[in-house]
């Protein structure tokens, strides 16, 4: 076993020290005793695990040993509904985004959660961008090409996402209605976005919607990929070449996701407000903060449960008249 360096040591006493001093702690009993679970509700490998892995490290000197499940399936819906359906005492945690806390719910004829009765908001890890890629040997490198070219070839283009009714999913309807590819586009779900971003790298689709990861920049670089869009306001800082949705005269498809921290309803206020409160210190750590930047993610250092709450019910009621507007349904 490697020793801690004396300055790591002294980080780790004062942030465990600081801990013990949050307003609850006394409170939440002799929580944590166990090792907590966080579910990252896709596949190994996915941007879920480069959001997910860093946290889990980062707050284990402050609440004790986390450790990592992937269940993936269904969008991130069979994790998520793992998590809802677990004891409400802080040792099932659900790393949950828009698409498992939004869109799933609201494209689902039968739901099998329900994100305000089922779930309560810790904190918003991160904020993310979407990107439109492309394989390599298409010969488009910006939307309107892009549109140019599968008009020119109907039918003959298909985009992964990591399921039906996700957030990709949701700007892939989106791009197909603006521009007039309503049947020459067609929709690949998929159980996690590792398996299709292998099958576009490989040539068995056209193009995928993802995450901005670093796996996803990676491949970019490497010229495996080729990424046409972002769906940020502004170009990415790892990627400065790529242009937005906006320069590409789609504004209509501009899109921050976000990764955050949830737990079942019943969950208590003191064990959550613990979390929460762990949470923001690990995030003020300015290696984490650059680890997720190098990766296209941009860290939250000022959540928290009651701020998390209120983004999440708002966006549950911005979204639910568009995804019903374009017909968007899982079921």
């Amino acid at each position: 076993m490697s020793l801690l360096s004396r300055r790591e040591l002294l980080d780790r006493a004062a942030r465990i020290t600081a801990l013990a001093a949050w307003p609850g702690c006394a409170a939440a009993g002799d929580y944590p005793s166990r090792p907590i679970r966080l579910v990252i509700p896709y596949t190994a490998g996915a941007a879920g695990d480069q959001i997910g892995r860093p946290w889990a490290d980062r707050i284990a000197p402050l609440l004790g040993p986390i450790y990592v499940e992937n269940i993936g399936g269904a969008g991130g819906a069979i994790g998520s509904a793992a998590v809802a359906q677990s004891a409400p005492d802080g040792y099932s945690l659900l790393l949950g985004n828009g698409s498992t806390q939004v869109m799933i719910p609201l494209s689902s004829a039968q739901p099998a959660y329900d994100t305000v009765r089922d779930f309560r908001a810790i904190y918003r890890l991160i904020t993310t961008t979407l990107a439109i890629a492309v394989h390599p040997s298409l010969p488009v490198k910006d939307l309107r090409e892009l549109v140019a070219f599968a008009s020119a070839n109907p039918g003959k283009l298909s985009y992964g996402t990591p399921g039906v009714g996700t957030g990709n999913h949701l700007i892939g309807e989106m791009f197909r209605l603006q521009s007039g590819l309503a049947t020459d586009f067609v929709h690949v779900p998929y159980r996690g976005m590792s398996s299709a971003t292998n099958d576009l790298v490989s040539g068995q689709i056209s193009a995928v919607i993802a995450v901005v990861s670093s796996q996803i920049l990676e491949l970019h670089h490497a010229g495996k990929l080729r990424l046409i869009a972002v769906t940020s306001e502004q170009r990415l800082s790892g990627a400065p070449g790529i242009p937005t949705v906006i320069e590409s005269g789609m504004p209509g498809l501009r899109y921050a996701g976000w990764f955050g921290l949830f737990a079942p309803r019943a969950t208590p206020d003191t064990i959550v407000e613990q979390i929460s409160r762990a949470t923001r210190t690990a995030m003020s750590d300015p290696q984490l903060q650059e680890s997720y930047r190098s990766q296209g993610l941009e860290p939250d250092v000022d959540s928290g449960p009651d701020k998390f709450q209120r983004l999440v019910e708002d966006e549950l009621t911005r979204l639910a008249p568009i995804v019903k507007s374009i017909g968007l349904k899982r079921d």
